[in-house]
């Protein structure tokens, strides 16, 4: 029993870092895959969004080869916490955490903490 959890939990963390790598890549076909149909995203300059406004608001700003530097990675019940450094194709940078609701192999919400004292518009995430 204490391997099945193990993995479950491992399967989130997982799931949370190739949702960031499949962003990166615009692999839309990944998200529709792990969306759920009821997925919320917020963030301080998105609040509350469903699953298509996701898409219209975000997902333009996928696919641009952004690279994450993962700096942390943690995983509690359904919740995994993710704190990222981003680094866009032109060399600027800037850091952000979320916290992903997963279950059932599909993530059920977002809420990204970025500080606003980064170039926040410029990450399109």
């Amino acid at each position: 029993m204490r391997q099945c959890r193990r993995n479950m939990s491992d399967n989130k963390l997982q799931l949370a870092q190739q949702s960031h790598e499949a962003f990166a890549a615009g692999d839309r076909k990944f998200f529709e895959q792990h969306l759920a149909e009821n997925f919320t995203f917020s963030s301080p300059l998105d609040v509350g969004l469903d699953r298509d406004g996701y898409f219209k608001r975000c997902w333009p700003g996928a696919g641009n080869g952004q690279k994450f530097n993962f700096l942390r990675l943690i995983q509690h019940d359904e919740e995994v916490v993710v704190t990222y450094e981003i680094t866009k194709p032109n060399g600027d940078k800037g850091r952000n955490t979320e916290i992903v609701r997963i279950k059932d192999d599909k993530n059920r919400q977002c809420r990204s903490l970025f500080w606003l004292g980064h170039t926040a518009r410029s990450l399109n995430h």
